[in-house]
């Protein structure tokens, strides 16, 4: 079963994110904890970590989108 990798709430009135990096490539094994994409708001930058052990299955935007809170960008599974 597949997870989500989804654009966190990093607080109020913040509603859009841009992806900066990702850390890791599809197929590459990451371990719960580790980073796996850096995200940048208009008032700070946010290292979203792997929630748990697995396979980056796939990456679903790329370095400079503008994305809503809670887009789903990546999946990780096994």
């Amino acid at each position: 079963m597949a997870i989500d990798i989804r654009i966190p709430d990093v607080g109020e009135n913040v509603t859009q994110a841009t992806v900066v990096q990702w850390h890791r490539k599809v197929g590459e094994r990451v371990e719960a904890g580790q980073p796996l994409v850096d995200v940048m708001t208009d008032k700070v930058t946010v290292e979203i970590a792997s929630p748990e052990s697995g396979v980056l299955l796939e990456i679903l935007h790329g370095p400079d989108e503008e994305l809503k809170v809670g887009t789903v960008i990546g999946r990780l599974g096994q």
